[in-house]
Order: C-alpha cells, then structure tokens, then sequence
C-alpha cells in the first residue's frame, strides 16, 4: 500500500469510514466510492488524459502482450479490467496491442466511466482513441467489480487486469477482497488469467490468495521499481 499511501497522502493507518465533504483524500476509506469520484473529478496537470498510481500500461506491456499472442484461440481476446479507474491499461492495450483484444473497463466511479467514454470518443481536445489492431475494440461501463453479474458472464474473459483494486476493498476488510477475487474468477474462462498488480508483499498476498483460488495456480513475479518502489504482479491461471 506505499504507492497508494504516497499518492493520497495517507497515514500508515487509514481509519476514516466515512468520505468527508471537504479536507483531503486521506480523510476517506479507499473502498468508498466517493473518494475515487473526488479524486477523478480533479483537473489533470498538463495534457495526459489518464491517471495512473502505481504505473501505467507501458510499464507492464511486456508482461501483457506475450499473454495476448498465447491465447489467441479466442479472437479477439476478451479483457476485462475491475475497477478501471481513468487508467491507462484499457486504453493502452488497445490502441497499441498488435492482436485484437476486446476490452471492457468497469469501474464504480461513473466520474471516472463518464471520463474515459469521453476520452474514447475524442473528447477534452484529444484525438479519438484509434485501435492497434482493426478487430479491437473498448468499452467502459459503471459496475461494482464485486458484483460483475450485470456485465459479465461466467467464463467470458480470457484474461483479467486488477491494478490496486484488490488493495483499496482490502481497506474495508478481508471479506470484500475474497468476494472481489470469486467474482474475477467466476469470469475468467478456466483457461484464462487473472493478474493482480500490486506493491503488497508476496509473504502477505500469496496466502490470500492460494486460499481464495483453490484449483488455480497462484505464481508471482516482481515489477520494477518504478520511481523507486518494487511493485509485483500476481497471476491466478487456470489449467
């Protein structure tokens, strides 16, 4: 949770159960939904459209596009990104993956959903977002990733992206995160991936997720650093 601390300025403990009205972000639990309303609401420096924590899709585009060009049995290859946020992963692999992916970005902010259909169709003085491959195609919908049931059938995904969402419901308690991690998994076609990225330590998230994925093979490998912090990319697989 560094990154996520450094980027809200949160304390080593956040306590707040409740969003405030005023004041900082620091005063808000990051499993509310008006604490990532506020914060996408918030203008952007310069001209980048998207805002990343922890890192953004050129980053991991390495680990991503060989997954891609092996699980090329579905055409195009289904994406699911939970909890989205104005990430640049969405957007990302599809303006620039080679092989045609069919992404689905569901976030429960509609601030940020309502940003990123805006940035995909050419809004805030961008171009509109062109596919890498002419087969590709982006979406964004509003959905709470712990209840996927109205977007999302079982097994419909051949691979799943997480970046920090696991982390922020984490902040409400355990349970949410296990049900986040159910719904991922219900979705996932039992051949796809899940992939979690996260700056959580392996000692502490590998056993959560072992016991969350029974049946899945749970691996880890090590990101980084980026701007000085190691992050890990934690990937649940089917057989």
């Amino acid at each position: 949770m560094a990154a996520l601390r450094l980027m809200f300025h949160l304390p080593s403990q956040v306590t707040g159960a409740r969003c405030t009205s005023a004041g900082t972000l620091a005063g808000s639990c990051l499993a509310h939904r008006c604490l990532w309303d506020r914060l996408h609401a918030q203008p952007r420096l310069g001209s980048v459209p998207t805002f990343d924590w922890f890192f953004g899709y050129e980053e991991v585009q390495g680990l991503l596009l060989p997954l891609l060009k092996e699980t090329q049995a579905a055409s195009p290859l289904r994406v699911l990104d939970v909890g989205c946020g104005t990430s640049s992963l969405c957007t990302g692999l599809y303006t620039k993956s080679p092989y045609p992916v069919d992404v689905l970005g569901v976030d429960f902010s509609p601030v940020a959903v309502a940003h990123m259909n805006n940035l995909l169709e050419g809004g805030q003085s961008q171009t509109r977002l062109c596919p890498g491959h002419p087969a590709s195609c982006l979406r964004f919908i509003q959905a709470d990733a712990q209840n996927l049931g109205p977007v999302a059938s079982t097994g419909s995904f051949q691979l799943l992206l997480d970046k920090g969402t696991w982390d922020a419901v984490a902040r409400a308690g355990l349970p949410g995160a296990y049900q986040l991690l159910s719904e991922c998994l219900r979705v996932l076609s039992p051949q796809g991936t899940l992939i979690q990225f996260s700056d959580e330590d392996p000692d502490v998230r590998l056993p959560c997720l072992e016991q969350g994925s029974q049946g899945w093979t749970v691996t880890v490998q090590e990101l980084g650093p980026f701007r000085g912090i190691t992050y890990f990319a934690y990937l649940v697989q089917g057989s």
